[in-house]
């Protein structure tokens, strides 16, 4: 459960730091990259859940 729990948090502290750099860094330079981005952190939050609510006995 703390194992789940570790990767759900880092995965989320992923997610949140690539919103702040695609729209604060990176954007000014190149917009497609900054969605492409935010694109990626939109699936992060999906994969997170799955990991934290496998059972695990298998």
């Amino acid at each position: 459960m703390r194992r789940r729990r570790r990767i759900y948090l880092t995965l989320m502290g992923i997610c949140a730091l690539l919103y702040l750099i695609s729209w604060t860094v990176v954007a000014p330079y190149s917009r497609v990259w900054a969605v492409a981005l935010t694109g990626v952190a939109s699936i992060i939050p999906l994969v997170a859940v799955i990991i934290a609510n496998r059972d695990g006995s298998t």
